[in-house]
């Protein structure tokens, strides 16, 4: 029996499941292109043996071909929603007063629940994250987060909602809203900046929260660096390599001077902490003339006080910026290689070691396990810069 992946088998389809495409609405470049990628994962679940072919090939090429031309779409979309939301581009200065969304927020916020539930319940029924954007955001399996909000959903169902939950669930919540939108909607974070403004100008009795104002500043100082973050085909640029002239220097002096009077009130949080790793790369004009050292003692101070593996996943990088990669690749031992980019860090790693087969082979890795387009294809075309420099 022939190898059912072979170009005599497979040739044959490749129009008929194009036309598939296009007549469901694809124009036929896009649907060309998604066709050769569902192709490629064929061969990578059912080739040479691997695992027994689907009985309706076609059926099947046209499925995951019709998934990766909604990728497509989505990643076009999104750029193009970037290129006409300068409107929406969050100005400095201060917002008006606080309105109803910042008021829904607190009491989702609901003291009958666990931080953690109220977090998640939020997202998902105001803010309007899916449950799996929640999961990955609390680096959880998607039907735990489900089965966590039904639980809260139940919590609350018998609750009255005048009992307004606490600052710092609502600006978790805020924090989350806007690394969802940074990596994708820009809507959404624009909107959590609005609505952190808001809070940051709700000062109390002992005057304004300086872990509100850390938030602030950090996703002032993030929100800069948007304009350098995505090339015009959507694909992401690294830090390293953005363009720092499109950096909004306006919010970049604000997130700043936001920062600095936080950590003047000498109550450092999680925020103000991170919001300080931010400026330092703002500050630097290159990355290799970022003061790492310095960013390398910030990253220590934020896990001694989070204890978080994201955080020891972060600062084992910045240790291979600081004191070489043979030190980043030490501290990333101490690091769950289950955590997500946990192989992307390490390929980075490895390719400042001049490993360049097994960094080629960890973005390879790092990039089936990416959740999204823009990063696959990133990470894939790394490993694939790699293999050429390897041969």
């Amino acid at each position: 029996m022939s190898d059912p992946f072979d170009g005599a088998t497979l040739r044959p389809l490749v129009p008929a499941v194009i036309g598939v495409l296009v007549r469901r609405g694809a124009d036929f470049a896009t649907a060309e292109d998604a066709v050769q990628e569902a192709l490629v994962e064929a061969w990578r679940t059912f080739g040479a043996g691997s695992a027994e072919p689907p009985r309706d090939l076609k059926g099947w090429l046209v499925t995951v071909a019709w998934r990766r031309f909604l990728d497509v779409v989505r990643a076009e979309t999104a750029r193009q929603r970037r290129e006409v939301a300068v409107d929406l581009e969050p100005e400095p200065g201060p917002t008006e007063t606080a309105d109803d969304t910042l008021r829904v927020f607190f009491l989702c916020a609901h003291p009958a629940l666990s931080p953690t539930s109220a977090v998640a319940l939020t997202l998902r029924a105001v803010a309007g994250l899916t449950t799996r954007q929640v999961a990955e955001a609390y680096l959880v399996p998607e039907a735990t987060m489900a089965q966590r909000i039904s639980r809260a959903k139940r919590t609350v169902s018998g609750e009255s909602f005048d009992r307004p939950g606490d600052l710092a669930t609502v600006r978790r919540v805020l924090y989350l809203v806007f690394n969802e939108g940074y990596t994708g909607d820009v809507d959404l974070a624009a909107e959590a900046i609005r609505l952190t403004r808001q809070l940051a100008a709700l000062a109390g009795p002992d005057g304004p929260d300086p872990e509100t104002d850390g938030l602030l500043a950090l996703m002032l100082l993030h929100h800069a660096r948007r304009p350098a973050r995505r090339r015009d085909d959507g694909t992401i640029v690294p830090l390293a390599e953005q363009d720092r002239g499109l950096w909004d220097t306006a919010l970049i002096e604000e997130g700043v001077r936001v920062l600095q009077a936080a950590l003047a009130r000498q109550r450092r949080g999680e925020y103000q902490l991170q919001a300080a790793i931010a400026a330092l790369h703002a500050d630097a004009p290159s990355a290799a003339e970022t003061d790492w050292v310095q960013v390398v003692q910030w990253y220590d101070e934020l896990l001694a006080l989070t204890g978080s593996p994201v955080v020891r996943l972060n600062r084992a990088v910045a240790v291979g910026e600081a004191d070489g990669p043979g030190a980043g690749l030490a501290a990333l031992a101490e690091v769950d290689p289950a955590l997500p980019r946990h192989r992307a860090a390490a390929a980075y790693l490895h390719e400042r070691a001049g490993d360049l087969a097994t960094a080629a082979r960890l973005y390879a890795e790092a990039a089936e396990l990416a959740t999204n387009l823009p990063e696959r294809t990133h990470l894939t075309r790394e490993a694939a810069r790699l293999n050429r420099a390897a041969r």
